[in-house]
């Protein structure tokens, strides 16, 4: 926006601006199709000569609306929708990469996020070396090989809850001229701004506590505009050199800073599909627009509710940021002091099998395959959303086998901790 609002003014008023005798609300643009005059108007538009909309699977006024209020609040120059988050993490990376190139990425990765990176990309011949988040500069830098083209990682990691240093990646992957991604969905904005502290591209799960309703699935990608493609010319060609299939544009030469943005909406988009319904966006809006109000009551329940369990004889562990003993309180004081999110990890004394006995006996809180919205659920990663992976592969993705991943909603708080004491007391 032109004016320097503030965050909670933000979450309502960017993206749509009506202007006189138009909807107050953000419309929902339900066509697939716009109609122009004339053969060259149209024509122009497929040029990338003209900005405007011609078909939605490449652009749509109600998704644009709401990509341009996450810009907003990320405090990027650009964005783009996506029909889920694991569609932005991909083109993210495949962006800026093909075969034969590899990427550097944190082992504290969300099940999905790992698969793709570890196992799907590769079948596309883009390899990826994972190194330990907590890992020292020097090690990092290990990773990193002549063909590597971007680093990307999780804000707080989803189930473990890692707290990522986002300076100190930023430091390794510039120090290599690549950029670094970091996946902001846990934090949101509200908590946590990555740009701020270094990163270059954000990718979110719309999905989560941005919808916040669990109504409709979405992803976006955010870019900074801050780094700098043209100085690594040779390394990103499909930035730097000739488009053959747009008339040999060179997005960074007709686009500048918005080339990265450009380029996935006009190549990525165009060919690969996974544009979120117009509806879709309207909802994700709807979500945003309390996204201030929402994220600050997660965090309150969630801290109370941590704090519970930390104390409970028959918990064996409790991970959460804002946990004064949690290895990572210090990091979460420094990247997200007004709070985490309210996601808790925890296992029970007694290991896989009790916990998996505690989570039949909850009440209030439903077993469901999601997480971050407004009601309170429970999930068991190692049989659910990582349940392809291997032990090894658990561990590694710092996902404990008796994990317990907990979604405080914004109910009252008593309500919750009553539903989890009598689950505990019958286990």
């Amino acid at each position: 926006m032109e004016e320097n609002y503030q965050i909670e003014t933000k979450c309502i008023q960017s993206g749509w601006k009506p202007t006189k005798g138009e909807p107050r609300v953000l419309p929902i643009y339900q066509s697939t199709t716009f109609k122009y005059d004339t053969s060259d108007q149209m024509g122009r538009l497929f040029d990338l000569e003209e900005a405007g909309y011609f078909y939605t699977r490449l652009q749509n006024p109600t998704n644009d609306a709401v990509a341009a209020k996450i810009a907003d609040l990320e405090g990027g120059i650009a964005a783009m929708l996506t029909s889920s988050g694991q569609a932005a993490n991909y083109f993210a990376v495949f962006n800026i990469c093909e075969a034969g190139d590899h990427i550097v990425a944190s082992s504290s990765l969300y099940g999905g996020t790992f698969n793709l990176l570890g196992t799907t990309l590769k079948k596309q011949g883009i390899s990826c070396t994972f190194v330990d988040p907590d890992a020292s500069e020097e090690e990092l830098s290990a990773a990193f090989l002549p063909n590597t083209k971007a680093v990307i990682a999780e804000t707080l990691s989803n189930p473990s809850l890692v707290v990522l240093d986002i300076e100190k990646f930023a430091r390794v992957a510039h120090a290599h001229g690549v950029p670094l991604i970091v996946d902001n969905t846990f934090a949101t904005p509200i908590n946590c701004r990555p740009f701020e502290w270094g990163a270059d591209i954000v990718t979110h799960s719309t999905t989560k506590y941005m919808d916040g309703h669990a109504m409709a699935v979405g992803g976006c990608i955010v870019d900074s505009g801050n780094f700098d493609w043209e100085k690594y010319k040779d390394k990103y060609p499909g930035l730097t050199q000739p488009d053959e299939s747009y008339h040999g544009i060179v997005y960074t030469q007709k686009f500048g800073k918005l080339a990265y943005i450009e380029k996935a909406t006009a190549q990525l988009m165009r060919d690969l599909g996974s544009i979120p319904s117009p509806m879709n966006s309207f909802l994700l809006n709807v979500g945003l627009e309390t996204l201030h109000l929402r994220v600050p009551r997660h965090c309150e329940n969630a801290q109370k509710v941590a704090e519970y369990l930390n104390a409970n004889d028959k918990v064996a562990w409790v991970d959460y940021p804002g946990l004064r003993d949690n290895k990572y309180h210090a990091l979460a004081e420094k990247y997200m002091p007004n709070g985490t999110c309210g996601v808790i990890a925890f296992g029970l004394k007694g290991g896989r099998e009790v916990s998996v006995s505690f989570m039949d006996h909850l009440k209030l809180a439903a077993i469901v395959t999601h997480v971050a919205d407004s009601r309170t659920c429970v999930l068991h990663p190692a049989s659910h959303t990582h349940r392809q992976m291997t032990d090894e592969q658990l561990i590694e993705a710092g996902v404990a086998p008796d994990l317990i991943r907990l979604s405080v909603g914004t109910e009252n708080v008593k309500d919750i901790i009553a539903d989890l004491e009598q689950a505990l007391e019958n286990v």
